[in-house]
């Protein structure tokens, strides 16, 4: 039922025909040997299921399947595979056709561009013209990609109750990877370690990683997606590990806890500063409100805090219309997740962005993410942080342009937080938000209480 009111959805914001490709997977290093297949998120939201070499065309709210019936021979290696009859009655195909027969049936059609640079090139070969937002904006048809671009975004903007249960059960596993990781910390003698635990109570629950998982001891490095640093006493693991149903549901979620168990008097005077934000903007989540607002509650916070601690000097408004926070919290506080955990990033700011608003790039607006008025059916990730980046730090212009707000006798004492992120997962409802990964605890004592067990 979901699948066919998204695709009446659709029929209703574009009269033009519709294809969208699955994609092909990639091999690594040799053809027989291809990384784990996912198939465009586009493709999925309208299809609900995982197929390889696969195309669909909707037109009207119908829906016409296109693939191949497994060859005779793949069933040696991959066992018996359903048929073209038996998927198209799977997701409720109106007709489906042979691969062959997409070329007759693309006149005028719409598309996305696919993720894989193959499936792309057929694209391009069948429709006979560029394909992407951006390839030739002159050309009437290539508009007609970004019409439909616009229009998908509109409808995943806002979740269905079948994707919310979804997002809810990627929620719950990722809650339980994290626990698993904290409760594995104290017997781990590398970050890997942890990481393997965390993936493997993910992968239990046939679910796949969101993401390339950061689990590190470098927080400062923002996507750090090396695992072979030793845990010692006195390093923070700052951990951003998300879980992904099966079919394609994500979650994102970041923690951050003292491997000894214990944050030092310097980490946890940090971490309340970041979790008072996290808390803050949480609390303004709700129908109406300007995400960019609550990145600036974000910013605020995160200044009145590190004001408090002497880190920075002056008023705290004043601080954030200078830029001076983004020197510690220097990208936006969420984005969009669904069935990506930056949900519709490839179609770049057209869906995080509203129309008629513009990325800044001022150094601490430049990596916003969205910038929405909020809707009850959104949902958004809340992550402040703080770190110190020495690329940031040392660099002799900032470090020139903001001397006079920044202690940096004081900021040397607190030599010992290299990163900190608190990241949850929240759906705007009606009557203000709920936050699907509640479960997992923020508060440093009780986050303590895990790890030491």
């Amino acid at each position: 039922m979901a699948l066919h009111q998204r695709r009446q959805k659709l029929a209703n914001e574009v009269a033009f025909p519709v294809i969208l490709w699955s994609g092909s997977p990639c091999s690594r290093n040799f053809p027989a040997n291809i990384y784990p297949f996912r198939p465009s998120s586009h493709f999925l939201y309208f299809a609900g299921v995982s197929l390889e070499n696969a195309a669909i065309r909707l037109e009207g709210g119908r829906l016409e399947l296109f693939m191949d019936d497994p060859h005779p021979g793949s069933t040696l290696w991959h066992g018996e595979m359903p048929t073209r009859v038996q998927v198209a009655e799977a997701i409720a195909a109106d007709e489906a056709f042979p691969l062959s027969e997409l070329k007759s049936r693309s006149q005028n059609a719409a598309t996305v561009a696919a993720p894989d640079l193959k499936t792309r090139m057929e694209q391009v070969d069948l429709l006979d013209r560029p394909v992407g937002l951006f390839s030739d904006p002159g050309n009437p048809t290539v508009a007609r990609d970004r019409d439909l671009a616009l229009a998908i975004a509109q409808l995943r903007l806002i979740h269905d109750e079948s994707a919310i249960r979804e997002l809810l059960q990627a929620a719950a596993c990722t809650v339980q990877a994290h626990l698993v990781g904290m409760m594995s910390t104290r017997r781990a003698q590398t970050e890997a370690m942890v990481r393997g635990a965390m993936e493997g109570a993910i992968m239990a629950q046939n679910c796949t990683c969101a993401y390339n998982s950061i689990v590190t001891v470098e927080g400062q490095v923002l996507h750090n997606q090396h695992y072979h640093n030793p845990l010692q006493p006195g390093d923070l693991l700052l951990v951003d590990v998300g879980a992904e149903t099966a079919t394609g549901w994500a979650a994102d979620v970041t923690r951050t806890w003292p491997v000894s168990g214990q944050f030092s008097p310097t980490q946890r005077a940090i971490y309340d500063v970041v979790l008072a934000a996290h808390d803050s903007c949480i609390e303004q989540v709700g129908p109406g409100v300007e995400y960019g607002d609550i990145h600036r509650v974000a910013a605020v916070a995160i200044a009145e805090g590190l004001v408090e601690l002497g880190i920075l000097r002056g008023n705290p408004e004043d601080l954030v219309e200078m830029d001076a926070h983004a020197l510690f919290f220097p990208h936006g506080v969420g984005h969009l997740l669904g069935l990506d955990v930056h949900d519709m990033e490839d179609l770049g700011d057209l869906a995080g962005y509203q129309e008629g608003r513009d990325r800044s790039d001022r150094f601490g607006l430049c990596y916003l993410r969205l910038n929405r008025t909020l809707q009850p059916g959104m949902f958004v990730t809340i992550e402040p942080g703080f770190y110190q980046v020495p690329a940031i730090l040392n660099d002799p212009q900032r470090r020139e342009q903001y001397n006079g707000v920044v202690n940096w006798d004081k900021l040397a004492q607190f030599h010992d937080v290299r990163g900190i992120r608190i990241e949850d997962d929240v759906m705007v409802t009606q009557e203000g938000r709920e936050v699907f990964t509640a479960a997992l605890p923020v508060q440093a004592p009780k986050i303590e209480q895990i790890v030491r067990g």
